[in-house]
């Protein structure tokens, strides 16, 4: 597996476990008797005033509003290198993943819709449409060696897809009003700052200035602002500095003038050498990796934490449950991640493997794509940021997270029992595992 997958699993993997403890602690306090305190602090406000901008929002908006941005610019970079290097970088791997996805979005949306085809309810079809990803590799690990590494890669090619398809769904659809000249400076501040990459400019501060001043002009603009994070992320260069000749060429000298001051016994010199080194193999590594490597870290182990603690916390009584148990908004998103997710990726697998249009990674069996469609329906983090933008009602929002809880955990005990007693699989050449 290629290094750069085998750290951001690495990081998802501890991330959820951090996660999950975040959201249980949410929803302890909120049931605890400081749950007022709970409330309250979320909704404390925040003031934050310059000649050019002015914040003021509660502490729970800025999680949702200011740190998500940092989760979906990072989400971008990885949607970027995976179409230049990655799972998504040729019609030939893509074709499954992407497929896969695509009936991961579109049957929970309808199976959403069969429960809410009108009213003020029928605006939450998004909501089941997302994965998380985090939750989703933290399973995988659980099971270790007996499932194919290439499952995990087929995953988060998966997920990637679905995180680009919710990026699209919140763009275009859940933007109520726009404040046009707000969305004309940001998009004027993207445009400069794709010009200054394609003359050379490469700083990170760079990225980070650009960025804030982008977050809060869609901020502004009634565009989400979390979409500041994704077209950012879209022109940050993918290419290193130096080119391989170059740094061969360029590590030989340094190494031979290393070597000559260690026989002449320079200690200094070689010391000042072996920093020339060190900046000589940062220079290969583009803007895009340095951030990613820079930022996933924070994100997944502080940022969604943090959001799960903001989020998670739901006041669970006798009252809450009844309703959510009559509730068409709880059912038809608890329906579209639990069966909507298995069934449109496993169905449209199914049909791409019968139609000669994808093939199953070597290894993989179609009980493992049933099982990974299940872990699919793990929708948490994404599933409850939308819900927050999709309904104004706090009561419906409430309604919608007790659906995501239900179904995520179902999912979870569902798609780690299958693939526990699946095995490694066969062959994907095995014509058993591969078509219909």
């Amino acid at each position: 597996m290629r290094a750069p997958v085998q750290s951001f699993i690495h990081t998802e993997e501890v991330g959820a476990l951090i996660l999950l403890a975040a959201a249980a602690a949410a929803v302890i306090w909120a049931n605890s008797p400081w749950s007022d305190s709970y409330f309250a602090f979320w909704h404390t406000y925040i003031t934050f005033e310059t000649p050019i901008i002015s914040i003021h929002e509660d502490l729970g908006h800025l999680v949702n509003d200011g740190l998500m941005a940092v989760f979906f610019f990072v989400v971008g970079l990885e949607i970027k290198r995976e179409l230049l290097h990655g799972e998504l970088s040729s019609v030939r791997k893509a074709s499954l993943p992407v497929l896969a996805a695509v009936g991961g979005m579109v049957v929970p949306a309808f199976t959403y819709l069969v429960f809410n085809p009108s009213g003020d309810a029928a605006v939450g079809w998004g909501i089941p449409m997302a994965t998380d990803i985090a939750f989703a590799i933290g399973v995988l690990a659980l099971l270790g060696r007996r499932i194919p590494v290439e499952l995990r890669v087929f995953l988060l090619g998966l997920a990637v897809v679905d995180d680009l398809g919710a990026i699209t769904v919140i763009a275009l659809f859940y933007t109520d009003t726009i404040e046009w000249s707000s969305l004309w400076i940001s998009l004027a501040i993207l445009a400069a700052a794709a010009v200054s990459v394609r003359i050379g400019i490469r700083s990170i501060v760079f990225y980070i200035v650009a960025g804030l001043l982008m977050w809060y002009f869609f901020l502004e603009s009634g565009v989400h602002a979390t979409l500041a994070g994704v077209l950012l992320a879209a022109i940050v260069p993918a290419g290193a500095a130096r080119g391989r000749d170059e740094y061969a060429a360029t590590l030989d000298d340094l190494l031979h003038d290393y070597r000559l001051a260690m026989s002449n016994g320079d200690e200094e010199h070689a010391e000042i050498v072996l920093e020339e080194i060190e900046k000589l193999s940062r220079s290969t590594e583009s803007p895009l990796e340095s951030l990613e490597h820079m930022i996933h870290p924070w994100v997944s182990l502080a940022i969604l934490p943090l959001f799960a603690l903001a989020n998670a916390g739901i006041t669970i009584t006798g009252d809450t449950l009844s309703d959510a148990a009559g509730s068409s908004i709880t059912l038809g998103i608890a329906a579209g991640l639990l069966a909507g997710k298995a069934l449109g990726i496993f169905g449209i697998t199914w049909l791409a493997i019968r139609f000669g249009i994808g093939q199953l990674p070597a290894g993989v069996t179609k009980m493992h794509v049933l099982g990974v469609g299940f872990l699919a329906g793990i929708g948490f983090t994404v599933a409850i940021f939308i819900s927050g933008i999709a309904f104004d009602d706090p009561a419906l929002v409430d309604q919608a997270k007790m659906g995501i809880f239900v179904a995520s955990i179902a999912a979870a005990i569902i798609g780690y029992t299958l693939l526990r007693f699946t095995g490694n699989g066969h062959s994907a050449g095995d014509p058993s595992t591969s078509s219909g």
